[in-house]
């Protein structure tokens, strides 16, 4: 069976928010090879095991009450552009969040969400091009010698890590970055 679709999660099998597993979702009662590996606020006590089919067709959201990232996050608590409820339902209620060293943020621009494309540090960064390093870049509130001195140490798998987004509408990059 194919993972669903995630609007603005394009791969969350690369980032490692899906993992394969034989557990049996929380939700649907049953195993379905695959389980979210983040984060679920609910009103459940104990919700380890959501399959991302439950959460791509918003079933986890309406049985068990589950959200996947805070509703004030999306848009960066106002830092970015607002979007319509909808959009911000789509995130909260029925796409995978990500891990993040502090409080997940979730960039926003052109009256919409962005795709997270994943964590990356200056290595990966550089790959995707100047456009992603001047995106995460404008989006720091660093001056240049901080952002130099940041820049030099944006690590992927360690701290800080940068978190990139693609404009679902144009294209821009975007996102933050975060330490321990």
């Amino acid at each position: 069976m194919d993972l669903p679709k995630f609007k603005y999660f394009p791969d969350p099998v690369a980032t490692g928010d899906i993992v394969k597993s034989d557990a049996v979702c929380e939700c649907c009662g049953k195993a379905q090879g695959y389980v979210y590996a983040g984060i679920v606020y609910t009103d459940e006590e104990d919700c380890d095991s959501l399959c991302p089919w439950c959460i791509a067709d918003g079933s986890a959201h309406k049985k068990l009450g589950a959200t996947f990232i805070d509703e004030d996050a999306v848009g960066g608590y106002g830092s970015w552009d607002s979007v319509p409820k909808k959009v911000s339902a789509e995130i909260t209620q029925r796409t995978p969040a990500f891990s993040s060293w502090q409080a997940t943020q979730w960039w926003t621009h052109c009256r919409d969400a962005a795709q997270f494309l994943g964590p990356v540090g200056r290595k990966e960064l550089e790959a995707v091009g100047p456009d992603a390093v001047a995106g995460i870049k404008a989006n720091s509130d660093l001056t240049d010698s901080e952002w130099d001195a940041m820049y030099a140490d944006l690590d992927k798998d360690g701290s800080p890590t940068a978190y990139l987004f693609r404009c679902s509408k144009c294209n821009a990059f975007g996102g933050f970055w975060d330490c321990d």
